[in-house]
């Protein structure tokens, strides 16, 4: 029973229905795949640089640039970047960081916007249907005349009311998803950071000196 009455609510919201399931699908299927691509992409920033840090301790440059590789995420991709300009001064190794994270957070911030798009164009598709139905409600009063019922214009009620909950259940989604998904990459951007910056303190002033010019020569066969 419940299952009908949902059924006849959504089929009441009449020709609108279909862009504003269009609109939820789309927005369902960007939230999924937007938190799975960051989920893949935030590791474990700690674990992550200190087993960098224990193989450049070691004299194992290419281990730390083998790690960097086969680990996923943006995160490795700075810290390859700082790696292979370790033989050069602090300020190109940041210089090389700032330019990698270039390229990554676009990818991270991807198909946010659509899905911010989709929180502002659900309500007013929602809106339309209802005003829509509502001036086919009056004009259906206006032909019955004196002989027009509330029946009438209840089904058209009906109708816009459905359009408006529809739209407004689209447009929640949408908006917590883009908070949610905009916390992960806040996360994710701030993990680059502490990771770019702590790895560039550890080679200029912490690995000894002995360590560094092995970098360098990766740095040119690279």
């Amino acid at each position: 029973m419940n299952t009908l009455q949902e059924y006849s609510l959504l089929s009441a919201a009449g020709p609108f229905l279909w862009p504003l399931l269009l609109a939820s699908t789309l927005t369902l299927f960007y939230l999924f795949e937007r938190t799975h691509y960051l989920h893949k992409g935030q590791i474990n920033a700690r674990d992550f640089l200190e087993g960098i840090k224990n193989n450049l301790r070691q004299g194992r440059p290419v281990e730390a640039l083998t790690v960097c590789e086969e680990t996923p995420g943006p995160m490795p991709r700075i810290v390859k970047a700082i790696l292979l300009h370790a033989g050069e001064s602090e300020a190109r190794m940041r210089v090389a960081a700032e330019g990698a994270a270039l390229l990554e957070v676009p990818p991270l911030e991807r198909r946010i916007g659509t899905i911010a798009a989709m929180a502002k164009l659900a309500p007013l598709l929602g809106l339309t249907g209802t005003v829509i139905a509502l001036l086919k409600a009056f004009l259906a009063m206006r032909d019955q005349g004196h002989y027009a019922t509330a029946d009438a214009f209840a089904a058209h009620t009906v109708s816009a009311l459905s359009t408006t909950a529809l739209g407004l259940v689209i447009a929640i989604i949408a908006h917590l998803g883009c908070h949610f998904l905009q916390g992960r990459i806040r996360a994710i951007v701030h993990d680059m950071e502490w990771t770019a910056h702590n790895t560039i303190q550890f080679v200029c002033h912490e690995l000894p000196a002995e360590k560094r010019p092995d970098l360098a020569i990766q740095h040119e066969s690279a």
